[in-house]
């Protein structure tokens, strides 16, 4: 990933390479568009995870049809097969629908997110008023305050990937000013993040639990505190929009609750987030589905090499292939705020919700009438194309007969483009 600066703020696009990371690695990104079919497509699926396993199993199975077949028979009753069957698909049932009920549920906090976001960055833009003698300054204070909401979620996204400090491109700049424990524990124990050697990324690639390291590593080896930044962050809005209050530069009191409701808001984000992350399938639930998973898969040999002889290997390796496909999948979107592929595209988020918030605060907000009373504002389109002004001139009596008009004529379209469709069905 490298980074693109636009106005101070780096944006993140990936490199168009043919490294086996664009393939297996994360995040997705959703405006890429692939043509190929969906069964062979690469970018997003767990066939390195499945590589070993699918090696043991096969190795496994090829050992028991070869004594089954030229030593002794060791074919058991199929009747194991179905009762075990049963409560394999129980299992990974129950598995795959709680990692999903996570991966949607973080989705939901981010989409609530992004709306209290936007709502926020309106609401302040719009309804905190620049006084005349401060004008200027309480401009910047606008934009300082949209900087922090941008600030406040690209700070969840560290927070949820186990990355404490501010020492990170995306937010270095927005938050670098504001005394914080992050800022803090940054001069001492932020630095550049140790690049994984070629063992380590392979071993992480193809799923090698002793390859995976501790994601919450560096935030043990802090010898500072570290401090809830996103929570901090949230203190200095908080501070801004009591402020804008006490000066009367909020004045209306439906955008002062609208602003406290969206501070409190992000902080129900924050802990919702916080407890998906930190409440995942009970550990003993975890392991008995893993155990059940896989002592299915090594008698499955026994009951299949009796019936199946020989096509009994290639009859293991498609069971595995599907069992340890959909207990592996339940891994994968456990945790929905990582940097896999399948992980919810955390940075893709944050990106676009600065460029919304840039728009907002891209152009002066017009008064009504510096848009409503220009030539170009055809009030009564597509039934007429005068202006306002040429409305205007003709009385309340004449508009309101337009728009009578407006709606019988968007009445009869309807109905003469049923009759239209109608028509051609019946012709073809």
């Amino acid at each position: 990933m490298s980074p693109l600066k636009l106005d101070g703020r780096p944006r993140f696009r990936r490199r168009s390479t043919t490294d086996i990371e664009d393939y297996f690695a994360g995040p997705k990104e959703y405006d890429r568009h692939s043509k190929w079919p969906i069964f062979m497509r690469l970018h997003g699926s767990i066939l390195p995870e499945m590589i070993l396993p699918l090696i043991v199993v096969g190795c496994w199975s090829t050992a028991i049809t070869v004594i089954s077949e030229l030593v002794t028979p060791l074919g058991i009753s199929n009747v194991l097969l179905t009762v075990l069957g049963f409560v394999v698909g129980l299992a990974l049932s129950f598995r795959s629908s709680t990692a999903y009920e996570r991966y949607a549920e973080g989705r939901k906090y981010w989409g609530q997110l992004i709306q209290t976001a936007q709502t926020l960055a309106r609401t302040i833009w719009i309804h905190v008023h620049e006084r005349e003698e401060t004008y200027t300054e309480d401009l910047l204070g606008k934009v300082t305050a949209l900087n922090l909401i941008v600030a406040f979620c690209i700070a969840l996204k560290h927070r949820l990937r186990f990355e404490p400090f501010i020492h990170y491109d995306d937010i270095c700049g927005l938050v670098d000013h504001l005394d914080t424990f992050a800022r803090d524990a940054s001069d001492i124990d932020g630095g550049n993040e140790k690049r994984h050697g070629l063992l380590k990324a392979t071993g992480q690639y193809l799923g090698v639990s002793f390859a995976e390291s501790n994601p919450r590593k560096v935030m043990k080896k802090a010898t500072k505190p570290l401090g809830n930044l996103p929570l901090e962050i949230l203190s200095y809005l908080s501070i801004y929009i009591e402020t804008s209050m006490r000066d009367e530069m909020l004045r209306t009191s439906m955008f002062q609750v609208h602003a406290a409701n969206s501070i409190s808001t992000f902080n129900e984000v924050l802990v919702g987030c916080e407890r998906v992350l930190n409440t995942p399938l009970p550990t003993a639930y975890t392991i008995a589905i893993a155990q059940i998973t896989w002592l299915y898969i090594i008698i499955l040999p026994f009951q299949l090499v009796g019936t199946l002889n020989w096509i009994a290997i290639p009859g293991s390796l498609v069971a595995a292939y599907i069992i340890l496909g959909l207990a592996l999948i339940g891994r994968e979107i456990e945790n929905p705020f990582g940097r896999d592929v399948n992980d919810l595209p955390l940075d893709q988020f944050c990106d676009v919700l600065s460029e919304e918030i840039d728009t907002i605060m891209s152009i002066k907000m017009p008064t009504p009438n510096e848009w409503m009373k220009v030539p170009e504002n055809k009030v009564l389109y597509p039934i007429s194309n005068s202006s306002f002004a040429a409305w205007n001139a003709r009385g309340e009596k004449a508009v309101r007969e337009a728009l009578s008009s407006k709606a019988k004529m968007g009445f009869q379209t309807k109905k003469s483009m049923q009759e239209n469709r109608v028509d051609s069905d019946q012709t073809a």
